[in-house]
């Protein structure tokens, strides 16, 4: 049954590349939903075909087939009913197989997934330079680590670390900057506030409120990051 089975793989397909990069409703289903439901029928299409042909050998091979069908139609409809548990082990695994991906909705959303450490780090750029920040809402402002600050366009030779700040290991100080940009996917902001930390003081890069409360939204969905630019972007 070539034509059959030649539909069920599109449908796989379809399914599978629904599954790793929709982001946005289809209809009234959202994408892991989407995806489930033509999985469900290219699988069927397969299984079809196989108890057509069974029956074609012999009415027994029809009927084993049939059995052997059933029970995979029936695992198929109790992993169906498990799909909101499904889709965070899919948001989390694109988290930290795509290492800071973000995605750009047509509405101009800019969406992350969680890692499976529980943070959002999110592909950016600083002064046209490429990095990676961690989403903190804990930082009242945009933190960078010094070790970064050259390849950022950053001047070492013009940073004054007088700005006292508290850190996982204690007080520590770290220097203002004024970064010209700072761009998430599509959103962009200019002249944000921020800080430089000495060396050895940050494991990463944080994403802090001075860029984030300039954006219209954003907020955490299940596993995912959503990011809305503020009007007049």
């Amino acid at each position: 049954m070539p034509g059959i089975r030649g539909a069920g793989g599109l449908l796989l397909i379809a399914a599978l590349l629904i599954a790793m990069f929709a982001d946005q409703d289809i209809g009234d289903l959202t994408p892991v939903e989407a995806a489930g439901l033509l999985g469900f029928g290219g699988i069927s299409l397969f299984l079809a075909a196989s108890v057509v042909e069974g029956f074609g050998e012999h009415w027994t091979s029809g009927v084993q087939a049939s059995a052997v069908s059933g029970g995979v139609l029936i695992a198929l409809m109790v992993m169906y009913s498990a799909r909101g548990e499904f889709q965070n082990v899919i948001d989390r695994a694109i988290g930290d197989i795509s290492v800071g991906r973000t995605v750009v909705t047509p509405d101009g959303e800019v969406i992350a997934a969680r890692k499976t450490d529980g943070s959002f780090l999110l592909q950016a750029k600083v002064n046209g330079h490429d990095t990676r920040l961690v989403f903190d809402t804990g930082a009242s402002t945009v933190v960078l680590r010094a070790e970064n600050a050259t390849a950022l366009g950053i001047k070492p030779e013009t940073l004054n670390y007088s700005v006292p700040v508290s850190t996982a290991n204690g007080g520590a100080l770290a220097a203002p900057v004024v970064l010209e940009s700072l761009s998430i996917g599509s959103i962009t902001e200019r002249n944000v506030h921020a800080l430089v930390a000495r060396e050895g003081v940050l494991h990463a890069n944080l994403l802090g409120m001075t860029f984030l409360e300039r954006l219209g939204s954003y907020e955490v969905r299940g596993n995912r990051l959503i990011l809305r630019a503020g009007e007049g972007e």
